[in-house]
């Protein structure tokens, strides 16, 4: 609370809700196709070797759930807050958050339903840099929206080292 008590003290704009509604929904959207295309259960991801330091299956629902809430609290403030100053002045900001929740949507896709692990390790990198160009531009918006967005930029960096670990142990199956 304290990082989003901070991220918020310049903002008086009445901008602020409707921006949030609006990145909840869109984020929400990615997290459920996400969702949707995730089955940890099925056959072929059980039977990966995985590395010894992949989180256990319940810490991923628990970190994506606030990671998704940062990122659409985060987002809208730093829209409504450009808008206010200068209307039109978030467009580059909604088009790094629109592919950013693009490429965050496809990874299940690419993982658990194309079964390609090298492919979803490439998906992930740029997931990765997509979410480091977000915070740098929450950065600039506010050092402190920055800082509260930055534990994606670090997860997605950690998920494309996993991803590519997965892969690299199950090349040639």
């Amino acid at each position: 609370m304290v990082a989003i008590d901070s991220a918020t003290k310049n903002l008086t704009s009445t901008r602020f809700p409707r921006t949030l509604l609006k990145t909840g929904a869109a984020v929400g959207a990615a997290a459920t196709v996400g969702t949707l295309l995730t089955d940890p259960e099925n056959r072929w991801y059980k039977s990966l070797d995985k590395p010894s330091w992949q989180p256990p299956k319940a810490a991923f629902p628990i970190v994506w759930t606030s990671l998704y809430v940062d990122i659409a609290v985060v987002s809208a403030l730093v829209i409504a807050d450009a808008e206010e100053k200068k209307p039109g002045s978030s467009k580059p900001f909604q088009k790094a958050l629109a592919k950013n929740l693009v490429l965050n949507g496809s990874w299940s896709g690419l993982f658990f339903r194309s079964k390609r692990p090298w492919l979803a390790a490439a998906g992930s990198a740029l997931l990765a840099v997509s979410s480091a160009d977000l915070v740098r531009r929450a950065w600039k918006s506010s050092p402190q929206r920055g800082a509260a967005l930055s534990p994606y930029a670090v997860w997605t960096g950690f998920a494309t080292a996993l991803s590519t670990e997965i892969a690299r142990r199950n090349s040639g199956r």
